[in-house]
């Protein structure tokens, strides 16, 4: 999810969530100069430059003069963002004529932005900028905005991410991706075999403070292969593994198939 400001967003490691926007100008010229600056000598340099190109390209493309989008389009979905995105209800825009060129109606949105200030005006017109592209020519909003509010993938793309890999007794392995800035980390099992029938595979924390292992959910033979996120790196020395009845248990009732060190 984006921050109230465009500092919090680049210091958080979410220079190509903020592709976009900078490619539709719905950024101020302080917020452009910040992100060309953190861009400069980024690693994501090539990848956020790309998606920016591919905007852009959209944007010139989609709005070919036989290919107008129809009359009310742009403002209709710039109210579903309203409504349904915003964290704060703020009121609909009018929707704007899109007869004319498509500047127009994305300095609109920027003035829009410009005007509200606060943290959910700014969370409003971020949606309403993936809107936009939307009408343009195919930037789905709602991959977009879901990919944002996906904790497993805000893990993922953090700029502090450390990654480390172990084997799975049996086959297999198991990666943990470690976010110090999230305070999370996420699982990922990879070619492990499901646990025996009847059994689970359950996730726990040891503490710090060496106090009882937490319980962090199972992975059943449907599951085993999704990511699993858990929260509160922070305080976790080690992630265990250990084979559990069906539906899991309230404390370990078997030695653990797998322990990995966490940093923090």
């Amino acid at each position: 999810m984006f921050a109230n400001d465009i500092a919090t967003d680049l210091a958080e490691g979410r220079v190509l969530e903020l592709a976009e926007i900078y490619a539709l100008d719905a950024v101020s010229d302080d917020e452009r100069a910040m992100i060309d600056e953190y861009v400069k000598d980024a690693p994501e340099a090539p990848e956020f430059l790309e998606r920016v190109r591919e905007a852009r390209e959209t944007l010139a493309v989609s709005f070919a003069p036989e290919e107008e989008p129809p009359a009310g389009l742009f403002g209709n979905i710039m109210d579903r963002i309203t409504k349904d995105a915003a964290t704060e209800p703020v009121s609909a825009p009018a929707a704007p004529a899109v007869a004319g060129p498509a500047v127009d109606d994305l300095a609109a949105a920027r003035a829009k932005r410009e005007e509200r200030r606060n943290g959910g005006a700014r969370r409003w017109i971020v949606g309403a900028a993936a809107a936009a592209a939307l009408a343009l020519g195919g930037i789905g909003v709602g991959s977009y905005v879901s990919a944002q509010n996906d904790p497993v993938n805000q893990v993922l793309q953090a700029q502090d991410v450390q990654k480390q890999s172990a084997a799975v007794p049996g086959g297999g392995t198991a990666t943990i991706s470690a976010s110090s800035a999230k305070d999370s980390f996420v699982v990922l099992m990879n070619g492990v075999a499901p646990a025996p029938e009847g059994k689970v595979y359950q996730l726990w924390t040891l503490p710090k403070d060496g106090s009882a292992p937490v319980p962090q959910g199972t992975m059943d033979a449907q599951t085993l292969s999704k990511p699993a996120v858990v929260k509160g790196l922070s305080s976790a020395s080690s992630v265990a593994i250990t084979v559990e009845p069906a539906g899991g248990s309230k404390a370990p009732t078997t030695a653990p198939v797998l322990v990995v060190a966490l940093s923090a």
